[in-house]
């Protein structure tokens, strides 16, 4: 990791934070809880505005057979969100560590075996990810000999509510409706100003975390080369207590990803316990409205994920019972997010966090514990070598011409 501008004293430690979102909460909370000063600024009203408004979501690893790069960054991402949710919300109603099953649909999702694993990694990964059990197996409703994992460390989290929890962190503050319309550099501070050119926050260090809406930020500045892209996602959901009780005993005890992921007796937005299914998978949408065609979507991924479960479920996706959320994600051609750094040398003390594409859950904690490790000279939250598949400063010269 290059060198910075913000080593000097109290007052270098103060830092600007675009987009109040999954990926700016957690940098604003790294910051603060090591004594930065961190002003965050979003253009929404409240919390939730984006892609972090999504009502319930699942913290769960990503596996492979040779326990490739992606699967280790989440897998301790999830540990790091577990964690986070853990210190910061209330278990039950915010966020819970159910464990999930992962219907391995058409054999895609293999664990990996033998010399694949690092040995420093062996124990972590055989805690976390196992074959399901017949009885796991069983209670998700599927037949004997249906092909599932099992994520031990895995549950169900509220992003809105790990958001706020987040930004209420001492030090940090938030202003609400500041829309970012451009950056520069003045003298050793970055500054931001809104449309009418008036100067809406500054401080040495600028750390960009506002999800697709970067990329306007960023386009304009010499050399910028990280390709964001959009990802529109529609969930749907519905409440408890539409469902009959023939519905409710076939509902699993955990939720079941694989095809999408299902979630059940969890709050839904306007707090009654509800079940989720999704979500959709839309690329180069820059929009999210929800979409009555994408609730037919998420019905045929719960017919897929629990077949008996989505016989019986039909007629709750009907208008009087179907409600739907849609949010806009930002995602990367290597599903890794781009974090730290954009160019030390041209653009000294201007970060990036965004890029978290379906994973903003599992990822973006760890990320924000990349960037204080990063600014404060800490031991990394994750393995250096795995660290520098997340940097930012990949993608330095890769910029295509105009």
């Amino acid at each position: 990791m290059s060198s910075t501008p913000l080593d000097g004293g109290p007052q270098a430690r103060r830092a600007l934070v675009i987009g109040a979102g999954l990926s700016g909460s957690a940098v604003a909370h790294s910051l603060a809880s090591r004594g930065w000063s961190v002003m965050v600024l979003d253009q929404a009203e409240g919390v939730g505005a984006g892609a972090s408004g999504l009502p319930a979501g699942l913290a769960a690893p990503h596996v492979s057979p040779d326990d490739n790069v992606l699967s280790r960054i989440t897998r301790a991402g999830v540990q790091a969100t577990l964690q986070r949710a853990q210190a910061l919300l209330q278990s039950g109603t915010d966020w819970a560590l159910t464990g999930v099953l992962e219907h391995n649909l058409a054999g895609k999702r293999r664990l990996p075996t033998g010399n694949a694993v690092p040995e420093e990694a062996q124990d972590n990964t055989n805690e976390c990810s196992t074959q399901a059990s017949e009885e796991q197996v069983a209670a998700a409703g599927l037949p004997p000999g249906t092909p599932a994992l099992w994520h031990a460390r895995a549950g169900w989290i509220r992003p809105r509510q790990l958001v706020a929890a987040q930004l209420q962190t001492p030090g940090v503050q938030v202003l609400w409706g500041r829309k970012a319309n451009a950056i520069e550099r003045r003298g050793e501070l970055w500054v931001v100003t809104d449309a009418q050119g008036q100067t809406l926050g500054q401080a040495p260090l600028m750390v960009v975390a506002s999800a697709f809406d970067s990329l306007a930020l960023l386009r304009p500045l010499p050399g910028f080369a990280v390709p964001l892209n959009p990802l529109r996602g529609q969930i749907s959901f519905g409440h408890m207590h539409g469902l009959t009780d023939a519905q409710r005993r076939l509902l699993p005890p955990f939720p079941v990803n694989g095809h999408g992921s299902f979630i059940s007796n969890v709050p839904t937005p306007n707090g009654q316990p509800g079940w989720y299914i999704g979500s959709t998978f839309e690329r180069n949408c820059e929009q999210a409205p929800v979409r009555e065609e994408d609730h037919a979507a998420n019905q045929l991924r719960l017919a897929t994920l629990l077949p008996n479960l989505g016989a019986a479920m039909q007629h709750q996706f009907g208008p009087e019972h179907i409600h739907g959320w849609a949010g806009l994600r930002c995602t990367l051609p290597n599903r890794l997010p781009a974090v730290g750094p954009i160019d030390s040398e041209r653009l000294p003390g201007l970060w990036l966090c965004a890029g978290m594409g379906a994973r903003g859950i599992s990822l973006a904690v760890l990320c924000g514990e990349l960037t204080a490790a990063w600014l404060c000279k800490e031991p990394l939250p994750l393995e250096p070598a795995l660290a520098k598949h997340l940097t930012a400063e990949r993608y330095i010269g890769k910029a295509k011409p105009p």
